[in-house]
């Protein structure tokens, strides 16, 4: 998905409550609860037509809670599956043939959007063909169901309270509800933002004054640019490059002894940073164009002898939509193939 950390937090947080009825954990039946957040968009904005038609005929999801209560805690453990067999599956030869067939379709809004940006076209195709199959499977979800199920439920309240009340304000400027569905836990459209996400960060790409992330591919890809320039992409800088190790290396003794705040685990599979000359004087040769003076982490996921990567602070941002490694080498190496 495309949100900061959400489904880590997810993790994290599934942890913390036990797996009692719904009902017992909110102390309230979810009519009641329901006007407790209706109460609050009220009081935040919304208007009384858009909570009415968002409300109507509301009752919890029991798939929305049973697949809730299906995700995993956070790993604890020491080893990691090989990333080998995930891009083999996840960069195969049709979301290759779609993602390419998607930057012919859309060249000139691209070409305008990566100016306006900053963002490569085949970063902002990789994302949506790794988001929503290049907007073929966008979620079924009534989301107003979806998250007022989730924030009665109780497991993690504030979160999806939070977000349905966002998703009101997003309903707010015209949308029908039956536009706004997506994934049990909130995301929707063709980059699958939460309606928080969408309120800060949704873009209008083709000028008609709205940002339309369901139904208009260049509102959605403009809003994937939008979030990787507010995550901080930098311009000119490849998200990471192929490298050729010298035998024998050690790619350990340079692990990084710094612990993330967040997604610890995926943080500390990533070398400290050097500048690629540094790496170069050391042995590690990149394998396409990257400026000397670029700083680079050395990523080898799946030990010595196996292809590696020096991965620049581009490759964060891609962390920054979904915080998993194979995730965001999965996107950098499906812009790769889109490009080429």
């Amino acid at each position: 998905m495309n949100f900061r950390h959400f489904f880590a937090t997810l993790g994290a947080l599934a942890l913390t409550f036990p797996a009692v009825p719904a009902a017992a954990q909110s102390g309230l039946d979810f009519d009641s609860y329901l006007q407790i957040l209706i109460a609050r968009a009220r009081a935040e904005g919304v208007s009384d037509a858009t909570l009415a038609r968002m409300t109507a005929g509301l009752e919890p999801s029991d798939r929305v809670v049973s697949l809730d209560r299906s995700q995993p805690g956070s790993s604890s453990g020491t080893g990691y599956p090989p990333l080998a067999p995930y891009i083999a599956s996840h960069v195969d030869a049709a979301r290759i043939r779609g993602g390419r067939d998607a930057r012919a379709s859309w060249s000139g809004t691209l070409r305008s959007i990566e100016r306006d940006y900053g963002v490569p076209e085949e970063i902002l195709v990789a994302i949506w063909g790794h988001e929503t199959a290049y907007g073929a499977v966008k979620g079924g979800f009534d989301l107003s169901q979806a998250l007022a199920t989730l924030a009665w439920e109780g497991r993690r309240r504030e979160l999806f309270a939070s977000e349905w009340v966002a998703l009101m304000k997003v309903a707010d400027k015209g949308y029908s509800r039956s536009d706004l569905k997506g994934s049990w836990a909130g995301a929707f459209g063709n980059p699958q933002f939460l309606p928080s996400v969408y309120l800060r960060l949704a873009a209008d790409g083709n000028g008609d004054g709205r940002a339309d992330i369901m139904n208009n591919g260049a509102d959605a890809l403009a809003s994937i640019a939008n979030y990787f320039r507010d995550a901080g992409w930098r311009t000119g800088q490849p998200w990471g490059v192929r490298a050729s190790v010298p035998a024998g290396f050690n790619v350990s003794a340079y692990r990084t002894r710094i612990v993330a705040p967040t997604c610890a685990r995926v943080h500390e599979r990533h070398s400290v940073y050097k500048t690629v000359r540094e790496w170069r004087n050391l042995g590690v040769q990149p394998q396409r164009s990257i400026g000397d003076d670029v700083l680079a982490t050395l990523f080898q996921p799946d030990g010595p002898g196996t292809p590696a990567w020096l991965l620049t602070s581009n490759y964060r941002v891609i962390l920054e939509y979904n915080c998993s490694n194979y995730y965001a080498m999965s996107v950098g190496l499906l812009a790769d193939e889109i490009a080429n």
